[in-house]
């Protein structure tokens, strides 16, 4: 009986005793929101400096894809299109885009009407409206390619610029080369581009360059609207907050708002270069001269 008992008791001890706790629940860490892109500043883009990777329409090379102080999103790259090839097909985006023809002859749709232009030529499309271009020449075409986004963007209408017909807005246009008119100045000459409105910005002001050798446009200044220049020939110096550096053909320059910048030809002949001046809802307002 002892022993029995005895059985027992030591079966009873080496049950496992199971003690439940109560789990609460864990409350979920909410991720960190995404850190915003920093805004890009002032930039020298040297045209030699530039990678060109190969594609299945010829190359590219990238420039910049980032805000900037007035613009939500400034992105910039380099095509360069085989003879007979398309850039894409035809397609229509929000973004307004403008384009300057560095080297080559192309066909331009803009909303299936088509139109030929050559080197020095610009093209601008409009929010929404449908293009694309093709290298109708012999030797491959070289383009620069600049798209603004802007917060006005969100709301451009979805049918196209030329359909919504906004009385006082920059249509999708082609800038033929052959077309500008030349007026001479002390330091060298100007050609007018255009000066309007678009859909998403407030002002679009583009006008052409040319410089006498150790000529320089104006004394280093600053203003709100961000500036973009892109030389077309010659060799030029810009210098931005007191810092130099010079570009050839196929160079860029960009000016932030309200840094101050000036430019100089430092080559042996005449240098000509693209000036565009844009002007946002973000652009602050000019600070007048006490």
């Amino acid at each position: 009986m002892n022993t029995l008992r005895n059985s027992l008791l030591l079966a009873l001890a080496v049950v496992p005793v199971v003690v439940t706790v109560p789990i609460r629940a864990q409350t979920p860490v909410p991720a960190a929101p995404a850190a915003a892109p920093a805004k890009f500043g002032s930039t020298v883009f040297i045209w030699d400096k530039l990678v060109a990777k190969p594609n299945n329409v010829g190359f590219r090379r990238e420039v910049v894809d980032l805000p900037t102080p007035t613009l939500e999103k400034f992105e910039s790259h380099i095509t360069t299109l085989n003879p007979g090839v398309f850039s894409h097909p035809p397609h229509h985006h929000p973004q307004e885009e403008f384009i300057l023809l560095k080297e080559g002859t192309i066909d331009v749709n803009i909303n299936g009407k088509h139109q030929r232009a050559g080197e020095g030529s610009m093209f601008f499309f409009a929010a929404n409206d449908t293009h694309n271009m093709q290298n109708v020449g012999d030797t491959p075409a070289t383009y620069l390619v600049f798209n603004l986004t802007t917060a006005a963007t969100k709301s451009a209408p979805a049918e196209g610029a030329a359909v919504a017909a906004l009385p006082g807005k920059l249509a999708s246009s082609v800038f033929d080369w052959e077309k500008f008119t030349f007026v001479p100045n002390k330091t060298g000459g100007r050609r007018e581009i255009v000066n309007s409105p678009t859909v998403t910005v407030a002002n679009f002001e583009g006008h052409i360059t040319t410089l006498n050798p150790g000529e320089a446009p104006h004394a280093a200044h600053r203003h709100p609207d961000e500036e973009l220049v892109v030389v077309k020939e010659g060799l030029m110096e810009a210098t931005i907050n007191g810092v130099s550096q010079r570009g050839g053909p196929g160079s860029i320059f960009f000016y932030a708002s309200n840094d101050e910048h000036g430019m100089r030809n430092v080559g042996t002949t005449s240098a000509t270069y693209y000036v565009f001046r844009i002007v946002t809802e973000l652009t602050p307002k000019a600070v007048e001269a006490k």
